[in-house]
């Protein structure tokens, strides 16, 4: 009986001990991030984009080297009447995503707050009238490139193209969508977000209201080396914050955007490794404290932050379709999760590429535009924008796959693009759910080619 015990206790002690280590390794973590990043990605599909979830995560999930590892043992429940789904990996794990008229897709951590005080709803729909961008009929050209752009290779990884919009001169020369998706449907477009944290920014220093310049107004950073980080250094990723991005699930983003309540909370913290200004290192946490930096200025909650986004940038632009997402403390998740129809990006784009005026109205300062596609330290980032000015290796071989060397674009994980091209009058937009190695970057700059080629002759 004294054995019994005693091997019964010893197995006890390595269990506990194993899951100790299992742990301690981070699996755990990352098996965590990985339902949060699955229960978002299908809460914004079904209750925002209208999209069949089944495909979505088909698309997004199963074929996501990552997120497909944790497959056999995910499951997930859609719940159309509380608008929320809840994921699990063994029966634990669980992520439960909550989607909310004022929030938009939020994962929650214990309750889910309703942060407007009187009810104000983004829009969800798009009307029938916002093709308001004149449409020339597509030419031959202008579809056999499209064909060749939505062909998919024999084999994996295939690019998943779900919607393409060609813009010159502010008509649409082409656009096609995969079958379920159409000139309506909202599409979350990940880093693309950071551009429109880049117009929000550009719209308050017009005001008077904010400086690029000056230290970032971070309450926790007075009295501290951080207090020296400029608004410029998050935007141009040059903060010298450590707070790495590797897409690992155990890594400082990925526990900011699926773990953490106050997201910006959560970034502010991370330690300086570097003198500001000094080195480049892409990260989502310099775009949160951006985010966090905006709600302040205008009104301090997420309702002030959506009355102001749609009157001073998506009502004049006519973008009518445009979400964002909001962490539990009313702060737009300004780095990734932002949505809005292929035309309405398109529309973005058009500001960019307009210098910034919109139907002869100044909504970007003069300037900004050139400011944000400027070099960062011989990168090709600039702020907010990845560029194709500055002479950088990848820029290059972008400009000689056929990309106009003034060119720059907005850019978000599985290939969302918005490519500016000035010298062309050109604005293209490429959404899908890409798992290559460059995410289709190879088919934009073919398009992008094609397109030239045709406006040449």
């Amino acid at each position: 009986m004294r054995g019994r015990i005693r091997t019964a206790a010893t197995l006890a002690s390595v269990v506990v001990l194993s899951l100790g280590i299992w742990f301690a390794t981070g699996v755990a973590t990352r098996i965590q991030v990985g339902t949060g990043v699955v229960s978002h990605t299908l809460c914004a599909a079904a209750f925002i984009s209208h999209l069949d979830p089944g495909q979505v995560y088909a698309d997004a999930i199963l074929s996501n080297p990552g997120p497909a590892r944790l497959a056999k043992r995910l499951r997930y429940y859609v719940n159309q009447s509380h608008h929320e789904v809840t994921v699990t990996w063994a029966g634990h794990f669980e992520s439960r995503a909550v989607y909310r008229a004022d929030l938009g897709c939020i994962i929650a951590h214990g309750s889910v707050p309703q942060v407007a005080t009187e009810e104000l709803t983004q829009s969800t729909s798009v009307p029938l009238l916002v093709n308001s961008l004149p449409s020339a009929s597509p030419s031959r050209g202008i579809e056999a490139a499209l064909d060749r752009a939505f062909v998919e290779p024999e084999r994996p990884p295939y690019k998943l193209v779900k919607a393409i919009v060609i813009l010159h001169n502010g008509e649409i020369l082409g656009e096609r969508y995969a079958p379920g998706y159409s000139a309506e449907t909202p599409l979350m477009a990940f880093s693309v977000s950071k551009s429109v944290t880049n117009a929000l920014l550009g719209i308050l220093v017009r005001q008077g209201k904010l400086s690029v310049t000056q230290p970032a107004p971070v309450a926790s950073w007075t009295n501290d080396p951080r207090h020296a980080i400029t608004i410029d250094e998050l935007l141009r990723m040059t903060s010298g914050l450590a707070i790495a991005e590797s897409d690992s699930g155990s890594d400082p983003v990925s526990r900011m955007l699926f773990l953490e309540r106050d997201m910006a909370g959560f970034a502010e913290q991370s330690r300086l490794k570097a003198a500001p200004g000094t080195e480049w290192e892409y990260t989502s946490g310099n775009t949160l404290i951006l985010s966090r930096v905006i709600r302040d200025a205008v009104g301090g909650s997420a309702q002030d932050v959506i009355t102001f986004a749609q009157r001073e940038l998506f009502e004049p632009l006519g973008m009518t379709s445009t979400r964002m997402d909001f962490d539990a403390t009313g702060t737009p998740v300004g780095s990734i999760y932002m949505y809005a129809s292929a035309r309405d990006w398109a529309r973005f784009g058009a500001l960019y590429l307009n210098d910034g005026m919109a139907a002869g109205k100044r909504i970007l300062p003069a300037g900004w535009v050139d400011y944000s596609a400027t070099s960062t330290l011989g990168t090709d980032y600039g702020a907010g924008f990845w560029t194709n000015r500055g002479g950088h290796g990848d820029a290059q071989y972008r400009i000689e796959g056929g990309m106009p060397g003034d060119s720059f674009y907005a850019s978000g994980n599985f290939g969302q693009r918005i490519l500016i091209a000035p010298s062309e009058h050109l604005v293209i937009v490429r959404l899908g759910l890409s798992h290559g190695r460059d995410q289709d970057m190879k088919g934009l700059v073919r398009l992008t080619a094609d397109v030239s080629a045709l406006l040449q002759k």
